[in-house]
């Protein structure tokens, strides 16, 4: 806040009293001075909860604000993957539970494209979750997310897409 605008804030007696080299005018640039950094923050208060713009320490706590820090906690994610998570979250929320949004989520914390899920005619509530030849290396890390992500009352089994055991 500027020195002006709070001596304009001060009763009229107050302002009066505001003369160069005064107690009081030193002390309102003071209080100018004090409310620089707040006034900082808040000019771009978007950037804290922007996933691409925020401080690389505020993303763990976005990705709990989106509630999806069941997936990426204690996973060693890169900062960019877990900024990814946050900038999808919407649509993986709307997608939650479907085939789709199983694949969108395991797209996002690998980084690879290329998942698919199925479910066996002759084994119904049984989805199966073929893992692109890039993506096998990460085969913990994707069972983990499977597991947190698919239907609660549903099996599954991840396998390495055709071809690629």
């Amino acid at each position: 806040m500027r020195r002006q605008t709070i001596e304009r804030l001060l009763p009229a007696m107050y302002q009066r009293a505001v003369t160069p080299n005064s107690v009081l005018a030193a002390l309102l640039d003071v209080m100018e001075t004090m409310h620089a950094p707040s006034e900082a923050t808040l000019a771009s208060i978007e950037d804290i909860v922007a996933p691409y713009r925020t401080a690389e320490a505020l993303v763990p706590y976005l990705i709990g604000w989106v509630a999806l820090d069941h997936i990426a906690a204690g996973q060693g994610l890169p900062i960019g993957r877990l900024r990814n998570l946050v900038a999808r979250s919407a649509e993986l929320a709307a997608w939650r539970g479907t085939a789709r949004g199983l694949c969108a989520v395991l797209e996002t914390v690998t980084g690879v494209a290329g998942f698919t899920v199925s479910e066996p005619e002759d084994r119904p509530f049984h989805l199966v979750v073929r893992v692109p030849p890039d993506a096998v290396h990460q085969i913990d890390l994707i069972r983990r997310v499977v597991e947190a992500e698919k239907p609660a009352a549903t099996t599954c089994a991840v396998t390495p897409a055709a071809g690629e055991e």
